[in-house]
């Protein structure tokens, strides 16, 4: 897996809160709830991406987590760059810490050409995608249920 459960979970999570109406957060109870992760693990995920710019957070009422800016314009690479951080693109597959240019691994030049391709096809994958498709039906991630927040 190239992927860890986390970043598994934070994808879920973000498309989850991608499907509410604008203007509606989603509560972490309720995400957790949805996904089938217990709160308190999905609330340290949740914070990870409100630092990392992609969810805002709201006291109060009405509160919860909405995304900071529109799902079309958040793509899966920047929540997994920031669920796994810069290693997730640059570590070396063998993990070797001297795997440069110039002290590589065996599979250093292939593993580059590979990590680049899968790079930019999960920039080119935005939220809005996966939330219609989800909201539609097409397919469902774990148990995301097909509502679209508190009424």
């Amino acid at each position: 897996m190239l992927i860890s459960r986390t970043s598994q979970y934070a994808i879920q999570a973000m498309i989850y809160i991608g499907m509410q109406k604008e203007g509606v957060c989603a509560m972490n109870s309720e995400i957790a709830s949805q996904i089938g992760l217990p709160p308190k693990y999905l609330a340290k995920v949740l914070q990870i991406l409100c630092r990392g710019g992609l969810l805002v957070s709201q006291r109060g009422r009405y509160g919860g987590f909405s995304l900071r800016e529109p799902s079309e314009d958040i793509n899966l690479l920047k929540v997994l760059s920031i669920i796994e951080g810069r290693e997730f693109r640059e570590d070396c597959l063998l993990g070797l810490k001297q795997c440069e240019d110039k002290t590589a691994c065996p599979v250093h030049q292939e593993w580059g050409a590979i990590r680049t391709e899968i790079a930019e096809m999960l920039r080119s994958q935005n939220l809005a995608t996966f939330a219609i498709a989800v909201g539609e039906g097409k397919y469902r991630l774990t148990d995301v249920s097909l509502g679209t927040g508190r009424t």
